[in-house]
């Protein structure tokens, strides 16, 4: 089994995702448990015969904040702060998007800025490793105290409360701590802050939702120039000197692909009766590349919270400080996963243009891209399908950042709702997923009417996806070829 250990160096998502995606087992680093016991050991001093009112360590939380704690208490308010804050509905997280939760939360919390009991991360990291997976629900969170509600759910086997699924099977925590021998983690001062306040349940999202707008960016790329050669478009706006010298990165970088994939194509380089194309293929570099550089900046600041301390109030042994301040505030988020969802509906909006004019019965192609229009509807319905999904993608980018209610008796008077930002996405993924696959079942049908290749690339992408879907001769029920085709893309483009 591979090892993956925390050092506290930087972390790209490309390395968080190799994480996930493979069997490594992920530990701490020696010099990172010193500095973990070294906080720790730190907290506990300053609140021994001390009067000062700490936040959260000998204080209650919130509008509470001015309420003292005897020392004597400290553990059961961080256990009391837990439970309570448990308070999740909706539908369940994703497992996936659950693991990236306790390994984003062990990555902050290794810092030595939080106060954590080294036992305490050690135990999030046995539930990663073991494929303990704490049961979290979506629906709670106001991101900005941090994702309390999701947050408090995942820490809840921690002390033997909650469930967990293990081997797919929904479990009791209580079970699976006794069948493995292992005791609850009994918090200390500030633990239940540590491990409720932070970003973790938003940067989950956002991590897995910029991995999958890359690949996501990469096919409607593909899929689009392959409806670009059954359209019997044309390449002069994808040449090298007209993107160039619009200055725009991501505009660049999508002709370049382009130039790419059709290289080869005796398709693309025929004859052209028409002069231009309509938007949807002639401004795919303009559209494609502006949404490669949202995805782009989206990744910029998704990596830097994945490599931060956003948990309160923060301990700095040095400086002898602990400070009360608002790194939970999730708005750097919020506005980047709205920003994120825009830029992906835009991918699945262009994308369902360009199937509604493989059907139109234009260029040399039949009308619904079957032999006998009339008699056969053909490949209308999917047109309908995918037209429904971008209104409902255009729905949910409606933005969550822009919207904010006062909580916690006004001490808590913004927040950034990144956590709706983060779940809406998550659905919009879902979507362009779909409508990739109706592109692509388009897109391919399209072609077999074409005398003429593509490129290899373009090629061989139409042999693998026949594989699976096969040309449509006559009317059939076409939903388990949707569903087929849909599946393609995510697991095998």
């Amino acid at each position: 089994m591979k090892k993956f250990i925390i050092k506290n160096e930087w972390i790209s998502l490309a390395q968080l995702d190799e994480i996930l995606q493979s069997d490594t087992e992920v530990l701490l680093d020696a010099s990172v448990k010193a500095e973990i016991e070294r906080c720790r050991n730190y907290l506990d001093e300053k609140v021994k015969d001390h009067d000062q009112l700490i936040y959260g360590v000998n204080t209650g939380f919130g509008s509470l904040c001015n309420t003292p704690i005897s020392s004597g208490e400290f553990g059961q308010l961080q256990r009391n702060l837990v439970v309570s804050h448990a308070c999740g509905l909706g539908d369940e997280v994703p497992v996936e998007i659950v693991r990236r939760m306790l390994l984003l939360k062990v990555l902050g919390l290794s810092h030595g800025n939080s106060g954590a009991q080294l036992a305490t991360i050690e135990r999030l990291l046995y539930f990663y490793n073991n494929g303990m997976t704490p049961i979290v629900y979506q629906q709670g969170s106001l991101g900005a105290s941090g994702d309390l509600a999701p947050l408090a759910h995942m820490s809840l086997p921690l002390l033997g409360e909650g469930e967990m699924y293990v081997d797919g099977k929904r479990t009791l925590s209580s079970d699976v701590l006794k069948e493995n021998n292992l005791a609850p983690i009994v918090l200390r001062s500030k633990e239940g802050l540590a491990l409720l306040n932070g970003t973790q349940f938003m940067s989950s999202y956002g991590t897995y939702a910029v991995s999958n707008a890359k690949k996501l960016w990469s096919q409607f790329n593909s899929i689009g120039a392959l409806s670009l050669e059954a359209y019997d478009g044309r390449k002069n706006p994808f040449q090298k000197n007209v993107n160039e010298i619009r200055k725009q990165v991501g505009q660049i970088q999508t002709a370049e692909v382009f130039r790419s994939l059709l290289a080869g194509s005796e398709m693309i380089d025929r004859v052209k009766e028409h002069v231009q194309d309509p938007y949807s293929f002639r401004c795919i570099p303009q559209v494609h590349g502006a949404s490669k550089d949202a995805i782009d900046y989206c990744e910029s600041i998704l990596e830097r919270e994945i490599n931060a301390v956003t948990d309160n109030p923060t301990v700095f042994v040095e400086e002898d400080d602990v400070v009360s301040a608002g790194n939970f505030h999730g708005q750097p988020l919020a506005i980047s996963l709205d920003f994120l969802a825009i830029a992906l509906a835009e991918l699945g909006s262009i994308s369902e243009r360009r199937i509604y004019k493989l059907i139109s019965g234009t260029r040399g192609l039949p009308s619904f891209l079957v032999a006998k229009p009339g008699l056969n509807s053909g490949f209308m319905i999917p047109q309908y399908t995918a037209a429904s999904i971008v209104s409902q993608n255009k729905q949910l980018c409606a933005p969550a950042s822009i919207d904010s209610i006062d909580s916690s008796n006004g001490q808590e008077d913004h927040v950034s709702m990144g956590s709706n930002a983060a779940t809406k996405l998550y659905r919009i993924i879902e979507n362009c997923y779909s409508i990739q696959g109706v592109e692509l079942l388009n897109a391919a049908q399209a072609m077999d009417f074409r005398k003429e290749k593509s490129s290899p690339v373009l090629e061989s992408l139409r042999s693998r996806f026949r594989a699976v879907v096969p040309f449509i001769e006559e009317d059939q029920y076409l939903h388990p070829l949707m569903r087929k085709s849909v599946e393609f893309v995510k697991n095998q483009l």
